[in-house]
Protein backbone atom coordinates (compact mmCIF):
# COMPACT_ATOMS: atom_id res chain seq x y z
CA UNK A 1 0.00 0.00 0.00
CA UNK A 2 2.81 2.30 0.52
CA UNK A 3 4.09 1.88 -2.44
CA UNK A 4 1.08 2.44 -4.16
CA UNK A 5 0.88 5.33 -2.54
CA UNK A 6 3.93 6.90 -3.94
CA UNK A 7 3.41 5.05 -7.26
CA UNK A 8 -0.04 7.41 -7.60
CA UNK A 9 1.72 10.42 -6.01
CA UNK A 10 4.02 10.46 -8.91
CA UNK A 11 0.77 10.00 -11.39
CA UNK A 12 -0.92 13.01 -9.82
CA UNK A 13 2.22 15.17 -10.09
CA UNK A 14 2.85 14.35 -13.33
CA UNK A 15 -0.46 14.89 -14.51
CA UNK A 16 -1.10 17.79 -13.03
CA UNK A 17 -0.91 19.73 -16.19
CA UNK A 18 -3.25 18.10 -17.75
CA UNK A 19 -6.39 19.26 -16.72
CA UNK A 20 -8.52 16.08 -17.18
CA UNK A 21 -5.97 13.21 -16.53
CA UNK A 22 -4.87 15.24 -13.31
CA UNK A 23 -8.62 15.89 -11.76
CA UNK A 24 -8.50 12.01 -12.13
CA UNK A 25 -5.44 11.47 -10.78
CA UNK A 26 -6.48 13.57 -7.73
CA UNK A 27 -9.08 11.93 -7.40
CA UNK A 28 -7.87 8.86 -7.23
CA UNK A 29 -5.14 9.92 -4.95
CA UNK A 30 -7.67 11.61 -2.63
CA UNK A 31 -9.71 7.96 -2.50
CA UNK A 32 -6.31 5.97 -1.63
CA UNK A 33 -5.89 8.44 1.19
CA UNK A 34 -9.32 8.63 2.27
CA UNK A 35 -9.34 4.22 2.73
CA UNK A 36 -6.68 4.53 5.01
CA UNK A 37 -7.57 8.06 6.89
CA UNK A 38 -8.35 6.80 10.42
CA UNK A 39 -8.26 10.07 11.93
CA UNK A 40 -6.37 13.16 12.75
CA UNK A 41 -4.31 12.18 15.70
CA UNK A 42 -3.11 8.45 14.02
CA UNK A 43 -2.41 9.98 10.31
CA UNK A 44 0.17 12.49 12.10
CA UNK A 45 1.40 9.41 14.33
CA UNK A 46 1.95 7.35 11.86
CA UNK A 47 3.02 9.55 9.17
CA UNK A 48 5.85 10.53 11.05
CA UNK A 49 6.45 6.97 12.65
CA UNK A 50 7.20 5.76 8.74
CA UNK A 51 9.91 8.83 8.19
CA UNK A 52 7.37 11.31 7.08
CA UNK A 53 8.28 15.30 7.69
CA UNK A 54 5.87 18.39 8.26
CA UNK A 55 5.22 19.34 4.75
CA UNK A 56 6.30 22.01 2.90
CA UNK A 57 5.18 24.55 4.80
CA UNK A 58 7.98 24.03 6.83
CA UNK A 59 10.41 24.23 4.79
CA UNK A 60 12.52 26.75 2.50
CA UNK A 61 10.84 30.33 1.47
CA UNK A 62 7.47 29.71 3.96
CA UNK A 63 9.50 28.42 6.95
CA UNK A 64 11.81 31.75 6.48
CA UNK A 65 8.66 33.84 6.07
CA UNK A 66 6.80 32.42 9.21
CA UNK A 67 10.24 32.49 11.15
CA UNK A 68 10.51 36.22 10.22
CA UNK A 69 6.88 37.31 11.69
CA UNK A 70 7.24 35.15 14.45
CA UNK A 71 11.17 35.72 15.58
CA UNK A 72 9.99 39.87 15.08
CA UNK A 73 6.85 39.38 16.77
CA UNK A 74 8.76 37.93 20.18
CA UNK A 75 11.47 40.97 19.61
CA UNK A 76 8.61 43.50 19.45
CA UNK A 77 6.81 42.42 22.27
CA UNK A 78 10.12 41.40 25.00
CA UNK A 79 8.05 37.49 25.01
CA UNK A 80 10.15 35.24 27.24
CA UNK A 81 8.18 32.09 26.99
CA UNK A 82 6.24 30.26 23.97
CA UNK A 83 4.70 27.25 23.45
CA UNK A 84 3.56 25.56 20.28
CA UNK A 85 0.98 23.02 19.77
CA UNK A 86 1.97 20.67 16.90
CA UNK A 87 5.95 21.24 17.23
CA UNK A 88 5.81 18.74 13.94
CA UNK A 89 9.44 17.23 13.25
CA UNK A 90 11.58 20.46 14.24
CA UNK A 91 12.80 21.83 10.69
CA UNK A 92 10.47 25.24 11.27
CA UNK A 93 12.27 25.49 15.02
CA UNK A 94 15.75 25.42 13.66
CA UNK A 95 14.95 29.10 12.66
CA UNK A 96 13.33 30.06 15.82
CA UNK A 97 14.46 32.68 18.10
CA UNK A 98 12.62 32.30 21.44
CA UNK A 99 14.28 32.65 24.89
CA UNK A 100 12.66 29.81 26.51
CA UNK A 101 10.24 27.16 24.16
CA UNK A 102 8.33 24.07 24.99
CA UNK A 103 6.80 22.22 22.19
CA UNK A 104 3.99 19.81 21.92
CA UNK A 105 2.80 16.56 19.58
CA UNK A 106 0.90 13.73 19.44
CA UNK A 107 3.83 11.85 17.69
CA UNK A 108 6.54 9.95 19.29
CA UNK A 109 8.54 10.11 16.68
CA UNK A 110 8.27 13.93 15.86
CA UNK A 111 8.98 14.47 19.44
CA UNK A 112 12.12 11.88 18.92
CA UNK A 113 13.87 13.99 16.11
CA UNK A 114 13.21 17.03 17.82
CA UNK A 115 15.12 16.24 21.06
CA UNK A 116 17.56 14.73 19.19
CA UNK A 117 18.26 18.00 16.75
CA UNK A 118 17.91 20.24 19.76
CA UNK A 119 19.77 18.02 22.42
CA UNK A 120 22.37 20.78 23.17
CA UNK A 121 19.70 23.28 23.34
CA UNK A 122 18.78 23.80 27.07
CA UNK A 123 15.57 26.16 26.15
CA UNK A 124 13.74 23.85 24.23
CA UNK A 125 11.79 21.19 25.80
CA UNK A 126 8.95 18.80 23.85
CA UNK A 127 5.99 16.82 25.35
CA UNK A 128 3.52 14.94 24.12
CA UNK A 129 0.25 16.48 24.20
CA UNK A 130 -1.54 13.74 26.40
CA UNK A 131 1.44 14.50 28.90
CA UNK A 132 0.33 18.42 29.00
CA UNK A 133 0.04 19.58 32.35
CA UNK A 134 -1.52 23.08 32.95
CA UNK A 135 1.71 24.62 31.41
CA UNK A 136 1.00 28.41 30.02
CA UNK A 137 3.36 30.94 28.56
CA UNK A 138 3.10 33.91 27.00
CA UNK A 139 2.52 33.27 23.26
CA UNK A 140 1.06 30.19 22.37
CA UNK A 141 1.81 29.14 18.58
CA UNK A 142 -0.13 26.49 15.96
CA UNK A 143 1.33 26.69 12.47
CA UNK A 144 -0.29 24.64 10.03
CA UNK A 145 -2.40 22.82 12.65
CA UNK A 146 -6.27 23.68 12.57
CA UNK A 147 -7.01 22.60 8.75
CA UNK A 148 -5.59 19.32 9.90
CA UNK A 149 -8.25 18.27 12.63
CA UNK A 150 -10.51 17.00 11.13
CA UNK A 151 -13.04 16.29 14.18
CA UNK A 152 -14.95 18.83 15.69
CA UNK A 153 -14.24 18.01 19.34
CA UNK A 154 -10.65 17.75 18.66
CA UNK A 155 -10.58 21.21 16.76
CA UNK A 156 -12.31 22.78 19.59
CA UNK A 157 -10.25 20.84 22.42
CA UNK A 158 -7.39 22.09 20.59
CA UNK A 159 -8.57 25.85 20.49
CA UNK A 160 -9.53 26.34 23.82
CA UNK A 161 -5.65 24.89 25.38
CA UNK A 162 -4.60 27.28 22.57
CA UNK A 163 -5.93 30.37 24.29
CA UNK A 164 -6.06 29.52 28.03
CA UNK A 165 -2.89 28.47 28.22
CA UNK A 166 -1.66 31.75 26.53
CA UNK A 167 -1.62 35.02 29.17
CA UNK A 168 -0.47 37.67 26.57
CA UNK A 169 -0.75 36.44 22.91
CA UNK A 170 -2.03 33.94 20.34
CA UNK A 171 -0.22 33.19 17.03
CA UNK A 172 -2.35 31.01 14.50
CA UNK A 173 -0.84 30.51 11.01
CA UNK A 174 -3.53 28.70 9.12
CA UNK A 175 -6.48 28.97 6.64
CA UNK A 176 -9.58 30.79 7.68
CA UNK A 177 -12.41 29.79 5.22
CA UNK A 178 -15.38 26.97 5.48
CA UNK A 179 -14.56 26.26 1.52
CA UNK A 180 -13.26 23.07 0.71
CA UNK A 181 -10.49 22.42 -2.29
CA UNK A 182 -12.67 20.10 -5.19
CA UNK A 183 -10.22 17.55 -4.33
CA UNK A 184 -10.03 17.06 -0.15
CA UNK A 185 -7.50 15.14 0.99
CA UNK A 186 -8.58 13.06 4.21
CA UNK A 187 -6.17 15.01 6.52
CA UNK A 188 -6.66 18.26 5.42
CA UNK A 189 -10.66 20.33 6.58
CA UNK A 190 -10.49 24.12 5.72
CA UNK A 191 -12.39 26.22 9.08
CA UNK A 192 -13.68 29.74 9.41
CA UNK A 193 -11.64 29.08 13.14
CA UNK A 194 -12.10 33.29 13.78
CA UNK A 195 -15.57 32.48 14.04
CA UNK A 196 -15.02 29.99 16.22
CA UNK A 197 -12.92 32.18 18.56
CA UNK A 198 -15.02 35.15 18.31
CA UNK A 199 -17.93 32.84 19.30
CA UNK A 200 -16.16 30.69 22.16
CA UNK A 201 -12.94 32.89 23.29
CA UNK A 202 -14.18 35.99 25.08
CA UNK A 203 -11.72 38.21 26.19
CA UNK A 204 -9.22 38.40 23.11
CA UNK A 205 -9.12 40.39 20.77
CA UNK A 206 -7.65 39.81 16.44
CA UNK A 207 -4.77 42.61 16.82
CA UNK A 208 -2.72 41.74 13.28
CA UNK A 209 -3.56 39.88 10.45
CA UNK A 210 -0.43 38.99 8.48
CA UNK A 211 -0.49 37.73 4.29
CA UNK A 212 2.28 35.98 2.97
CA UNK A 213 4.47 38.14 0.76
CA UNK A 214 3.31 34.95 -2.38
CA UNK A 215 1.05 34.89 -4.81
CA UNK A 216 -1.62 31.42 -4.08
CA UNK A 217 -0.98 30.32 -7.31
CA UNK A 218 0.83 27.95 -9.54
CA UNK A 219 3.29 24.52 -8.19
CA UNK A 220 6.05 26.48 -6.12
CA UNK A 221 6.88 26.05 -2.75
CA UNK A 222 6.31 29.24 -1.64
CA UNK A 223 2.69 28.65 -2.47
CA UNK A 224 0.46 28.64 0.43
CA UNK A 225 -3.38 29.45 1.04
CA UNK A 226 -2.11 29.91 5.12
CA UNK A 227 -2.64 33.35 6.97
CA UNK A 228 -0.64 34.90 10.48
CA UNK A 229 -3.85 35.87 12.83
CA UNK A 230 -2.35 37.14 16.18
CA UNK A 231 -4.75 37.85 19.04
CA UNK A 232 -3.78 39.67 22.16
CA UNK A 233 -5.73 38.89 25.72
CA UNK A 234 -7.91 42.07 26.81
Amino acid sequence: MRRLHGIIEGIKKAAARIPVVGSLAGRLYANVCSSRFRGSEDYWVNRYRRGGDSGPGSYHDLAVFKADVINGFVKEHHIRTVIEYGCGDGNQLKLAAYPEYLGFDVSPAALSRCQDIFADDGSKSFKLMNDYNGETAELTLSLDVVYHLIEDEVFASYMRRLFDSASRFVMVYSTDTDRQEKVQLPHVKNRKFTSWVGEHMQGWTLRRHVLPPYPCRGESRKVSPAEFFIYERA
